[in-house]
């Protein structure tokens, strides 16, 4: 017996919805005040440590809020929580490209060999599902920002991290993170990093950030304290090019041969899977 579940899901599960929050949330898509509650006990002044910790939190926030361009590989992994209560591991490769202010492509990959491409061309938005041979289009206009509040709001597709990818990012940090922690110097992968341990009203968050004068994210771990199980979203961040070589190709879709075209949040028949993914979420935000 098949399940059915929104079209193109595989651009993320409803655990990764809350990721969109965890670092720093979409401003036109939460509705949460992001001022500090009135009714919280004032913080401790910070350590020169934390003092530290923010300032290279917020110099990564800057770096990607103010580049014109960049390309980035992402290997990630989020857990699902079983009725049980065990923990089953998913995981999902994505390649995404941005050139600012209207230009976006995210090539994604599902540990269930689902592949999904969306691209924003400054005029329209088209998702592609090469699997189940169908596609999505529609009229968009305006910047990435924009854009990715609408993938999300309004068209109900799944976006682990996007803030990452917005030039919104620096402010969002400063509203929304409530402490920064300077955990160690280390090294992933042979790039040296600053490890940092944060906190927002509703995710824990650890980020390294590259050393010296680019300080990209290198990897990412979300913990969504006030969820059942407190499940984990994970992500390494690889191949960060910030000069990307870009053609009008880039930011074309080729339809598939027999593809069907469909129309948003269309739902599409799907094989059942015995570890449950989690559920889908439209429009909620964590």
């Amino acid at each position: 017996m098949s399940t059915k579940r929104p079209m193109l899901r595989g651009l993320s599960s409803a655990c990764l919805v809350c990721a969109l929050c965890a670092m720093g949330g979409l401003p036109a898509y939460s509705q949460q005040n992001s001022t500090a509650n009135p009714n919280r006990t004032a913080a401790a002044k910070p350590s020169a440590s934390q003092e530290e910790a923010r300032a290279i939190l917020m110099k990564m926030a800057e770096f990607l809020g103010n580049a014109t361009a960049f390309s980035v590989n992402l290997r990630s992994g989020y857990d699902a929580v079983q009725p049980s209560g065990q923990k089953i591991e998913f995981g999902e490769l994505r390649t995404i490209t941005v050139s600012r202010p209207d230009r976006l492509r995210v090539e994604s990959e599902r540990s269930d060999g689902t592949r999904t491409l969306a691209v924003f061309n400054g005029k329209d938005i088209t998702v592609v599902d090469s699997v189940n041979k169908v596609y999505a289009t529609e009229p968009q206009t305006g910047d990435v920002d924009a854009t990715l509040v609408h993938f999300v709001r309004d068209l109900h597709l799944r976006f682990p991290l996007a803030m990452l990818l917005t030039t919104r990012l620096p402010t969002e940090f400063e509203d929304r993170v409530r402490q920064v922690d300077y955990v160690e110097k280390t090294n992933i992968e042979g790039v040296p990093t600053h490890h940092l341990a944060a906190r927002t009203d509703t995710v824990d968050f650890q980020v390294w950030v590259a050393d010296g004068n680019k300080p990209y994210p290198v990897r990412v771990v979300l913990t969504y304290k006030d969820a059942p199980g407190q499940p984990q979203f994970w992500t390494q961040l690889s191949n960060w090019d910030f000069a990307p070589k870009l053609t009008d190709d880039t930011f074309t879709v080729k339809i598939p041969d027999g593809a069907q075209k469909i129309a948003f949040a269309a739902e599409i028949p799907t094989m059942p899977s015995t570890a449950r993914r989690p559920p889908s979420a439209k429009g909620a935000t964590k």
